[in-house]
């Protein structure tokens, strides 16, 4: 009998008509715990894992002229089963009209084994903005990374803006993939809300240098919005070049 868990959580803000926002829908379900907080809506981790077979969803709805801060308690442990299954997170949001989702949540760290597949998704109407921060850590200290793969999508008024997918599996360690990288994650600003990256031709990539340890590259789109991707030995080290 399969011990896989199928979890299932909604958010949704309005504009409450006097310069800030109020959670209308707030619902969690089994390990996918909401906690509102003064700052932000945090996602708690309320069981271990995902563990290999659990598929966990998340849709996130931001109305006309709001603002939403997602963030997560601790970093998520992805974990293998013994089947081998793979496991699975999916988030939907739609962000309306002048309103802003501002996402970072604590690293990914995928053990060693696990087979994870995240497949984020992001509706941005005319006006509004979008912060996505998201960090990967390649395995436990002193072990070797499972197989994972991060998905993000996002279009702006209809049009895509960012199709960018990051997989970690056998050749992770590739000079052409990570290298001796033991983390990577990626910063993302789009919209109107933030400032033109100036003169730079959209998709026209530029090394970010000197650093002391690790790597970064900023890529202006060919939309309202730029991206920043970063590798370092460490998660301390993407963090802070992050």
């Amino acid at each position: 009998m399969s011990r896989a868990l199928r979890a299932r959580a909604v958010i949704a803000a309005e504009a409450d008509g006097a310069g800030g926002t109020r959670l209308t829908v707030l619902r969690g379900d089994g390990p996918l715990a909401l906690r509102p907080a003064a700052d932000a809506v945090y996602l708690v981790g309320a069981a271990a894992g995902p563990l290999g077979g659990d598929e966990l969803s998340l849709r996130v709805a931001v109305g006309a002229g709001s603002v939403l801060r997602l963030r997560s308690a601790a970093a998520t442990l992805l974990l293998p089963d013994a089947g081998g299954a793979r496991s699975s997170f999916e988030l939907h949001a739609t962000v309306g009209a002048g309103a802003t989702l501002d996402c970072a949540l604590q690293p990914l760290i995928a053990a060693d084994g696990c087979d994870h597949r995240q497949a984020c998704t992001v509706s941005l109407a005319g006006g509004a903005s979008l912060r996505w921060r998201e960090e990967l850590v390649l395995g436990r200290h002193g072990e070797p990374p499972g197989a994972c793969t991060l998905r993000l999508d996002v279009e702006f008024g209809r049009a895509p803006l960012l199709r960018h997918s990051l997989d970690i599996g056998r050749w992770h360690a590739s000079p052409a993939v990570l290298g001796d990288a033991r983390a990577a994650g990626s910063l993302l600003l789009a919209g109107r809300r933030w400032p033109d990256p100036g003169q730079s031709h959209p998709g026209q990539s530029h090394p970010v240098q000197p650093q002391a340890t690790g790597s970064v590259v900023i890529t202006p789109l060919a939309g309202p919005g730029v991206l920043v991707q970063a590798m370092a030995p460490g998660a301390a080290e993407l963090s802070r070049l992050l």
